[in-house]
């Protein structure tokens, strides 16, 4: 684990620290490329898709096998064993309890005035695409946060585009969570050539106008890319990044634990310690190997490169010092590993979800609260949020004025009207004759 001292860190290292996988993102010759493939699919739609999915993933998946059919979700429900179909079926169950805790009612009308009522109309999107990862393991938990909430706000048309496995099938367990959640539109395709079907339609994907998931560069610079042609983005998920926030108090294995975490995700990952203090630092780095150890090799690779590239162990001179850098940051996911996390969490601005005390992994978070955890990445925790039940609604203001209202409101029209220069707007109050 690589050790940055704050107060002394060499310009560019902190600037990799700060940008992360943002750096590949937005990398100028990466967007190029997925923009390549983004127009040759809305050019040849299928067949395209199909091309790329040989050419990067290295599967052949004929046009006609793009979607998945019963007959897989019925194979799926074989390859899966009773207590991983209990802890899907859990999962989803805790999800979707938070998602309708969150969401709000359909309607909210008050009178702010005598006859001046206004409020609020929520109504789910019609469609949505969710983007599955599958490059770096098996992540039937992505589908479950992004796809639940989604159930839970009304979408009607929920399509999952995820990359096939080297012998063409696609996860079973994503198959039999998105039975158990009532979605039967899944792709198996290249992430990049999958998310421009989306974007356009095709004979075979469906067009959406909101979409978004977690994956590697080349798939989030290809989701940012689709917005030029009239898609919005749920968030910027890209590679995953975890801070953890403690002090002398936290205990070392718990915190080289929950490092390795979301470092274990891939060498495109960030963990970074946060802490004032060396001795914790210290101790934490003689814990790490031990835990290491017990990882396969090629996750043990990926959580190495977490702790020595995009993160480390962050010394700051102070815990005041700590707390600003992890709101300049913005962590994807944030564990609070303090005296008293609750009395922290107030200072706390810009973190994709906040994690209060080591009896609470990151992992706790990912697959079993039910509470978000595709979260936006790369500082965009500064202006976005996680993938919740809000994400697939879109509010509508409503307005009611009775004779009363509409007398209270016309001086204003008058005057503001005036002044802009709008004449209708002004005839449309004082041509109605007196209010009764």
């Amino acid at each position: 684990m690589e050790i940055i001292r704050l107060a002394d860190a060499p310009p560019d290292r902190l600037k990799r620290i700060l940008t992360r996988s943002g750096a590949e993102v937005f990398d100028p010759g990466r967007q190029v490329h997925v923009r390549a493939i983004i127009d040759d699919v809305a050019r040849r739609g299928d067949e395209a898709i199909a091309e790329y999915t040989q050419q990067y993933d290295g599967v052949a998946v004929p046009p006609d096998r793009l979607r998945v059919d019963r007959d897989e979700v019925a194979r799926a429900h074989d390859a899966v064993d009773d207590g991983l179909r209990t802890a899907l079926a859990t999962s989803i169950e805790r999800t979707r309890r938070h998602s309708e805790w969150l969401r709000p009612p359909t309607l909210t009308l008050d009178e702010h005035e005598p006859g001046i009522t206004a409020g609020i109309k929520w109504t789910p999107v019609e469609g949505v695409g969710v983007y599955v990862p599958s490059g770096k393991g098996a992540f039937p938990s992505t589908f479950i946060t992004m796809v639940t909430p989604a159930v839970v706000a009304g979408v009607e048309e929920i399509a999952v585009v995820l990359p096939p496995r080297r012998d063409g099938s696609t996860d079973p367990a994503v198959l039999v969570a998105a039975e158990l959640l009532g979605v039967s539109q899944i792709f198996r395709c290249n992430g990049v050539a999958g998310i421009a079907g989306l974007a356009f339609g095709t004979a075979t994907l469906p067009r959406v106008r909101l979409l978004g998931g977690p994956g590697n560069p080349y798939v989030t610079a290809a989701q940012i890319a689709v917005q030029a042609f009239g898609v919005r983005l749920l968030s910027v998920l890209g590679p995953t990044e975890s801070m953890i926030l403690a002090d002398d108090s936290a205990d070392p294995d718990r915190l080289a634990l929950d490092l390795l975490n979301e470092a274990e995700h891939g060498k495109d990952s960030a963990a970074i310690l946060l802490t004032p203090s060396e001795a914790l630092v210290a101790a934490a780095g003689e814990r790490l190997p031990r835990y290491l150890a017990q990882l396969p090799d090629w996750r043990r690779g990926f959580a190495e490169a977490a702790l020595s590239d995009y993160g480390g162990a962050v010394i700051a001179p102070s815990m005041e010092d700590a707390v600003a850098f992890v709101n300049m940051y913005a962590p994807e996911h944030l564990q609070i590993a303090t005296r008293d996390p609750f009395a922290m969490l107030a200072q706390i601005r810009n973190a994709g979800e906040i994690l209060l005390g080591q009896h609470t992994p990151f992992s706790a978070a990912n697959y079993a609260i039910g509470v978000p955890a595709a979260l936006p990445t790369s500082g965009f925790a500064r202006v976005g949020s996680g993938i919740s039940v809000l994400s697939f609604l879109k509010a509508t203001s409503v307005a009611h004025l009775d004779a009363r209202g509409l007398a209270a409101v016309r001086p204003v029209i008058e005057r503001l009207g005036r002044y802009e220069e709008f004449p209708a707007h002004v005839l449309a109050v004082t041509a109605r004759g007196d209010s009764e």
